[in-house]
């Protein structure tokens, strides 16, 4: 368990609490924990879709031509994903579509 010290006591937001433990946005560290952050996101959106759909791991595997362990990896957020993938399981997968916005 992490031991709190004043500077931790002190925050307030959760932003600060990134900062904090990550530092500033756009430090190496805050941006390879945001990478992480995203591809648990991703993977908690494909969980979803998965189970509206009514379909199991395996079930979506088969369809799309991948194994159980990996959508359970990308589900988990253990696993990076291509693009194309991405694409493969919900738009060929599980008949959704994907949109991007960039900022």
């Amino acid at each position: 368990m992490e031991t709190l010290n004043k500077n931790t006591m002190d925050i307030t937001t959760f932003d600060e609490h990134l900062e904090s433990r990550y530092g500033k946005i756009g430090s190496i560290k805050r941006t390879e924990f945001e990478i992480k952050a995203k591809a648990f996101a991703i993977g908690e959106v494909i969980k979803e879709e998965r189970r509206l759909s009514n379909m199991t791991q395996e079930q979506l595997a088969q369809k799309t031509g991948t194994k159980k362990s990996f959508i359970s990896r990308i589900e988990n957020g253990h696993s990076d994903i291509q693009l194309s993938t991405l694409y493969r399981l919900l738009e060929l997968g599980l008949g959704r579509k994907i949109t991007f916005t960039i900022q």
